[in-house]
């Protein structure tokens, strides 16, 4: 059952992660990768929020949204592939600033989920 939860939550994450991109990167005329930053930005914040509901959360709850949902709305790999992909273009502030701004932002993001549902439910 917990298998089945995951892929449907991954059915759902993984087009709604293609669709924010394209939707969000035909708005920026900019080399910074805006559409991966948004899912990935809005994943760390979900996940954070599903981890600060803890045992209040039922398994089945995080599997179907943490690991299923937020595992195909974020990708590390496309992050990555475009990070290397700026380096090899030489738009190099570009790069660096896609790996320090995804960290940071991606940390606070899951710390304001995780503060934000901990307070509500605590």
């Amino acid at each position: 059952m917990i298998l089945a939860l995951v892929f449907l939550g991954a059915v759902v994450g993984a087009p709604l992660r293609y669709l924010t991109d394209r939707a969000v990167q035909a708005r920026h005329d900019s080399l910074f990768p805006w559409g991966t930053f948004s899912v990935n930005l809005a994943g760390s914040l979900i996940l954070g929020g599903l981890a600060g509901a803890g045992s209040a959360l039922p398994p089945s709850l995080a599997a179907l949204l943490g690991t299923g949902f937020c595992g195909a709305l974020t990708t590390y790999s496309t992050f990555s592939y475009e990070t290397l992909r700026l380096a090899e273009q030489k738009a190099y502030f570009y790069a660096v600033m896609n790996v320090v701004v995804s960290v940071v932002a991606g940390l606070g993001a899951a710390l304001l989920g995780y503060t934000v549902t901990s307070s509500l439910l605590g």
